[in-house]
Formats: structure tokens, C-alpha cells, sequence
């Protein structure tokens, strides 16, 4: 009797753990997720000549796309994504001409869409906190400007405003944008993340850019989806 119930406990821890291992076998470690959210986007200040004033600010556009997440250790995971990345800017400017009774100030809203490919290498310094930091390539797909130009008479204080918009001529960027990611996130649940990274650019978004050099920066918030 006694051996017989001894069997039966080494079979059934047997097949205990072959099931584990057929189970483990079976989970694959690479996740795969959605992700989207908004972006604060700027160009770096760059000289123009003939403004006495050009002054580059942010501008709010969006991001969307999927990632994988791989594990290479207990801690640490490799995190590829292919996202939309809307950047830009919006800039304004003044021009004095040589007569002093006029000036002309102007408004521009440059809007450009990148196909962008992050690499980022995660390290969890929780179970559901993450920080990360790697490189992001970028892809210039087109983009859009559009144009508010005031005239003001000093001497009888008339104006006029021409507005005007259209698609950026793509032989005056550069096509491939490059830059270095830092950020962080959070799983409140065990698929929901909220996320937030800061993408500095290191490339020229201009070609033909004879003054300081313009880059892009964007701040990235939003939320992350992870399948398991």
C-alpha cells in the first residue's frame, strides 16, 4: 500500500511538472502592444536672417502605433516600435522694414509627420515600473504649413492679414531624422500602461539651413496597451 501511494505521488509530481513545462513552453516571452498619445512638439531656435524677432514654440500633435517587447534578463527588455510621429512647431516672427512706418509680424504652424522606429532597452526597477532610454529613427513622410502674415502702418494704425497653407516643399528637409529617447512608465493594470518619454533630436531637419542648427524635440504622454 505504501509503495502504491508512493507511486502515485511520483507520477502525479511528474506530471505536475511536465504540465509546467509544457505550459511554460508554450507562453512565449515577446509581448506585443498598442500605443498612442500626444506629443509636445519644438524646433530648436535657429537664426533667420532679416527678422529682428523669430521665436520658435511648441506645438500640440499626436502619436500611434505598436511595439514588441522582448526580455533579455530578469530586469531588462528591448522594446521596438513602429509609430506616426506628428512634430514641428509653430514659430513668430517680425520684420521692420527700412521705412519706420511699417512692420510686418507673422504667425507659421509647421506640422510634419514622421514614420518613426524606437529602440528602446527597458530596465524594471519595479514589477510594474519601467525606465528606458535607446535611439529613435525617423522617416519624414510629408507635412503642412500654414501662414498669417499682418501689415501694420505705425502712422495711422491700419493693418491687413493674409492667410495662406499648404504641403512643405520636401526638397528643403531632410528625409531621415534621428534623436535619443529617455522616459518611463507604468502598468496600473497588468496590460494598461500609462507612458512618457522625451525624444532630444541630434540631425538637421532642414537641407538647405545656412544658420544655427534646427532639431526636433517632442515630449510624448499617453497610454500603452500590452496583449498577453
Amino acid at each position: 500500500m505504501k509503495k502504491l501511494i508512493l507511486g502515485i505521488a511520483i507520477a502525479g509530481s511528474f506530471m505536475a511538472n511536465a504540465q509546467e513545462k509544457t505550459e511554460a513552453q508554450s507562453k512565449s516571452p515577446i509581448t506585443f502592444g498598442v500605443k498612442g498619445g500626444m506629443n509636445i512638439s519644438s524646433l530648436t531656435d535657429g537664426s533667420e536672417e532679416g527678422y529682428s524677432n523669430y521665436e520658435r514654440k511648441a506645438k500640440i500633435g499626436f502619436n500611434a502605433g505598436v511595439f514588441a517587447n522582448i526580455p533579455v534578463s530578469g530586469k531588462f527588455s528591448i522594446q521596438p516600435e513602429l509609430l506616426y510621429n506628428g512634430l514641428g512647431s509653430k514659430i513668430e516672427s517680425s520684420i521692420f522694414f527700412d521705412i519706420p512706418a511699417a512692420r510686418m509680424n507673422g504667425k507659421e504652424t509647421l506640422s510634419l509627420s514622421y514614420l518613426s522606429i524606437p529602440l528602446m532597452l527597458q530596465y524594471n526597477l519595479l514589477p510594474d515600473l519601467y525606465v528606458e532610454a535607446g535611439p529613435e529613427f525617423g522617416f519624414l513622410l510629408g507635412g503642412r504649413s500654414k501662414n498669417e502674415m499682418t501689415q501694420t502702418n505705425n502712422l495711422d494704425g491700419s493693418s491687413s492679414t493674409r492667410s495662406y497653407s499648404g504641403k512643405i516643399a520636401m526638397y528643403m528637409f531632410n528625409k531621415f531624422n534621428f534623436g535619443i529617447g529617455l522616459g518611463a512608465g507604468y502598468y496600473f493594470t497588468q496590460n494598461l500602461a500609462v507612458t512618457a518619454r522625451f525624444t532630444a533630436g541630434i540631425t538637421e531637419v532642414y537641407k538647405l539651413n545656412s544658420g544655427d542648427t534646427v532639431r526636433n524635440n517632442s515630449l510624448q504622454m499617453g497610454l500603452a496597451y500590452k496583449f498577453k
